[in-house]
């Protein structure tokens, strides 16, 4: 049986879909064939030589350390969109206690003793804000959050432009079409009233809210991140707040930095924070473990290629590889010089890393199998059935 080891409590819809019969499921196993994953910080983890991936439930891998994973091996999947429409409906919120003052006045109402309802008509306007109608929406990246957002945001009323340089044909497909498609982040810093971002934290948006981008913005402008808190220099921020460049920003990942200070909202990281994305982010974790340990198959994975093949009556050998020239002919060869017919093929690549499924009528043999692993660019060889 495999061995499903659990860092965090995951929801049980999802560890439902586990049969009991081929998978056990624990906290507390040595060296298990899969990880299911939260929020557990893993970089400082050793892990055994028969896990096979790690499943975070959610979108977000940066408690997991995934290069040193794809080097071993194991192939990391996360559960992108999942929890998307939970974060949607956060960033809706978001975009109203960006425009009005409704914490700080909610604070303020229960300090009233007496008189309260007089004194609420006479202190109210401190609290005042504005209207998101009219105004223009810019969401950075129009992923399966991003894109939801802005098909809100313009049913509430919204103009909204987006840029994403990465949009695939899919999530292009599901954005409204009265989403505008900016040519550049700096079109989005020009032209918006608001601006949401809904990238991930690479090299590259590390800090891409900073003095400089926020010198190209409006006086006022409001800006919304749900997403990962590298992505804005807080002393930056701070200071554009200060200045009043900055109306208002709202992040759900407080830090040491942005709480308690004037003009930011920080939210407890809430986002997925909801039963339904819970249990989405979950059986998507389960499905995509299963379809690997029993199929091959990879779906969603941050480290390796999404590459699959349908199940069959046939053996199939999975072989993790890096992507180099020769590596599938040399793995074929070996198949033929055994005399096994290959049935089917797929490979794919991704980065610095690929992955080949193969599908034969006889099974490799341990002697083949061990001369395919001492190939130099080789990671892992596994024998599905």
């Amino acid at each position: 049986m495999a061995q499903i080891k659990l860092l965090n409590k995951i929801a049980s819809v999802g560890l439902n879909v586990f049969d009991k019969s081929k998978y056990e499921i624990s906290t507390e196993f040595d060296d298990p064939q899969a990880i299911m994953v939260r929020s557990a910080a893993m970089h400082d983890m050793e892990f055994g030589k028969n896990l096979l991936a790690i499943a975070r439930c959610g979108a977000g891998v940066n408690n997991i350390p995934v290069d040193e994973c794809a080097k071993k091996g194991i192939v990391v999947f996360n559960t992108p969109g999942a929890n998307a429409n939970g974060v949607k409906e956060l960033a809706i919120a978001a975009l109203l206690l960006a425009s009005r003052d409704v914490i700080g006045g909610v604070k303020w109402a229960g300090t009233l003793t007496e008189d309260v309802a007089k004194s609420v008509e006479k202190g109210k306007s401190q609290f005042a804000g504005c209207e998101i109608g009219g105004k223009t929406l810019g969401v950075i990246g129009l992923g399966a959050i991003g894109g939801l957002v802005a098909n809100a945001a313009e049913a509430l009323g919204m103009k909204v432009i987006g840029y994403d340089p990465y949009i695939t044909v899919e999530g292009a497909w599901h954005l409204s079409r009265a989403v505008e498609k900016a040519s550049s982040y700096d079109e989005i810093f020009e032209k918006s009233d608001y601006i949401t971002l809904h990238v991930p934290a690479t090299k590259e948006t590390k800090n891409m809210i900073n003095a400089g981008s926020i010198s190209m913005m409006k006086e006022g402008v409001r800006i919304i991140n749900l997403a990962r808190a590298d992505l804005v220099c807080a002393s930056d921020l701070k200071e554009a707040l200060a200045d009043g460049h900055v109306a208002s920003y709202v992040t759900d990942f407080p830090t040491e930095e942005t709480i308690n200070t004037p003009g930011i909202v920080t939210i407890p990281h809430l986002g997925a924070s909801t039963g339904e994305s819970e249990d989405n982010c979950a059986v998507m974790a389960a499905h995509e473990l299963i379809d690997y340990i029993e199929n091959g198959n990879i779906r969603n994975s941050v480290n390796f290629p999404a590459v699959s093949l349908p199940a069959s009556d046939y053996h199939r050998t999975v072989i993790l590889h890096m992507n180099v020239p020769n590596m599938i002919s040399t793995v074929t060869t070996e198949f033929s010089s055994r005399g096994i017919n290959i049935e089917n093929m797929a490979n794919r690549s991704k980065g610095d890393y690929a992955c080949t499924i193969i599908d034969s009528a006889e099974e490799i043999d341990d002697a083949s199998a061990e001369k395919i692993l001492s190939v130099d660019g080789i990671i892992r060889l596994i024998k599905i059935k």
